[in-house]
């Protein structure tokens, strides 16, 4: 069994701390959705642990199978099993989504060692039956001229050929409509099983309607305040997040007083 931990995590932009000690750990199998209201550091977390170059850790550690990655590269981290689903996944015009994924493949293999183009195509197109996907949309370019959905049925086929061991799905419920949301969360469901573990990031709980947690965690202020299971996620969506604030405020310590 894989485990992704998060250790005490401090991520800062331009000095800026967002993400202000935030402790979890995912193992293979489970599903964890992080909601909270904008601004709390969802966002910033998913892109950290990925490495992404403008968000500095400045304290704590990430740790894949009891080995820090902090040091790796972001493509050494994801050839180590860790997958982002990207909130605004990015176009890359005249790359087709076949070679796109065969050269992230090729990419994973040791030097001088090929991608077996048949083995290859047949196990694309296990996947995007698997996923429902019309084969001809291999043929299109990475992104280009996709509708919000096909963007995250692109990310979705790209982690099914990846086969990660952790993936960070930053807002995939993100302008889609009811349709589209369906079909996405179709998909995850497809993949998800014990060699998996996923973290989602969501502000609403429409999302967990499709994709059902196993855990639920509460950030406020670059920190998980509050975990439980699906039913928070429900009580979030009926009370919203000030009840959680007022919690926050009542538990927190008096001021000290100074008597003259």
């Amino acid at each position: 069994m894989s485990s992704l931990e998060i250790r005490d995590l401090h991520v800062a932009i331009d000095s800026k701390e967002i993400v202000k000690g935030l402790s979890l750990t995912i193992r293979s199998g489970e599903v964890h959705a992080i909601m909270g209201p904008n601004g709390t550091g969802k966002s910033t977390l998913s892109k950290a642990i990925a490495g992404h170059p403008d968000y500095t850790i400045t304290q704590g550690d990430v740790l894949l199978d009891g080995k820090s990655i902090l040091e790796q590269e972001p493509d050494e981290r994801a050839r180590a099993g860790l997958f982002l689903a990207f909130q605004y996944p990015s176009e890359i015009p005249g790359v087709s989504i076949a070679n796109f994924l065969r050269a992230a493949l090729q990419a994973r293999l040791a030097e001088g060692e090929e991608l077996d183009a048949t083995a290859y195509y047949k196990r694309l197109y296990q996947k995007m039956d698997m996923l429902k996907i019309d084969r001809k949309f291999t043929s299109r370019s990475v992104n280009d001229g996709f509708s919000g959905g096909e963007k995250k049925r692109c990310e979705i086929l790209q982690m099914a050929m990846l086969e990660p061991k952790f993936a960070l799905m930053d807002e995939t419920d993100s302008g889609l409509d009811i349709d589209a949301l369906r079909i996405v969360s179709d998909g995850v469901n497809a993949l998800r099983g014990p060699g998996l573990g996923i973290l989602m990031i969501t502000h609403y709980q429409r999302l967990l309607n499709h994709i059902v947690p196993d855990y639920v965690h509460v950030m406020y202020d670059g920190r998980i305040v509050k975990s439980g299971d699906k039913t928070l996620a429900l009580e979030l969506e009926r009370r919203g997040y000030d009840w959680v604030k007022q919690e926050l405020a009542a538990a927190a310590p008096a001021p000290a007083t100074t008597h003259a």
